[in-house]
C-alpha cells in the first residue's frame, strides 16, 4: 500500500508576512479584541489585508472558488435557513464598527463546514501569512465546548503551515492557585 505524504512545514513552506494577509477566526458574541489585535498585528507585519472570517457549522459547503468564497448550503435541506444572511449582515456591520481605522484593509468571508478545514482553505486561497484566533471566550460552559468541540488553535496548527497567533481571552493568576 503506497504510503500518504503529508508536506511538513519547512522553510521553503514559509509565507512572507509582507504583502500578505492575516485570517482572523471569528467565533460568535467574540469580545472585539480578537478583531483589533489581529488588525494590529496585520498593520504591524505589513499584511496586505485581514480577512475577517466566520464559519457556520450548521452549513456545508457545495463549492470551494479560487478566491476563498464558498457556496453553501443547510445541513437540513428541508430546514431552509436563511438567516445565514442576517448574520452576514451583523458580522459585517460590528467589523465596520470595531475596524473602521484599524490601519489594514480588511474583508469579510461567511464560510462553512468545519472551521479548521473551512480556515485553511480560505488562507491557502489568499495565501495567507498567519491566522489570528482567541481563546474560548469565558463564561458558564466554555471548557465543556472546548472539551466537546476541540481547539481551534491547536487543530489548525497540527493541520496546516502557518503560524496562529493565539488572542488570550481570560488569564488564570497563578499566585492566586494552589498549584503555587
Amino acid at each position: 500500500m503506497p504510503t500518504h505524504h503529508v508536506p511538513q512545514p519547512s522553510p521553503d513552506r514559509m509565507v512572507p508576512v509582507a504583502g500578505h494577509p492575516f485570517v482572523l477566526a471569528l467565533e460568535p458574541d467574540q469580545p472585539e479584541l480578537v478583531a483589533l489585535t489581529a488588525a494590529m498585528w496585520a498593520a504591524a507585519a505589513g499584511a496586505s489585508t485581514l480577512y475577517c472570517a466566520y464559519v457556520d457549522q450548521g452549513r456545508y459547503v457545495a463549492e470551494e472558488y479560487a478566491d476563498g468564497t464558498v457556496l453553501h448550503v443547510p445541513i437540513d435541506p428541508d430546514g431552509m435557513d436563511d438567516r445565514w444572511q442576517e448574520r452576514q449582515q451583523t458580522y459585517e456591520r460590528h467589523l465596520t464598527e470595531v475596524l473602521g481605522d484599524a490601519g489594514v484593509p480588511w474583508v469579510f468571508r461567511y464560510l462553512a463546514g468545519r472551521p479548521d478545514r473551512a480556515l485553511t482553505h480560505l488562507a491557502r486561497a489568499v495565501d495567507a501569512a498567519a491566522f489570528v484566533v482567541g481563546t474560548q471566550a469565558p463564561g458558564p460552559g466554555s471548557r465543556m465546548r472546548e472539551f466537546l468541540d476541540g481547539s481551534l488553535a491547536v487543530r489548525l496548527s497540527h493541520h496546516q503551515h502557518r503560524p496562529v497567533l493565539i488572542v488570550p481571552l481570560e488569564v488564570i493568576d497563578w499566585r492566586a492557585s494552589h498549584w503555587t
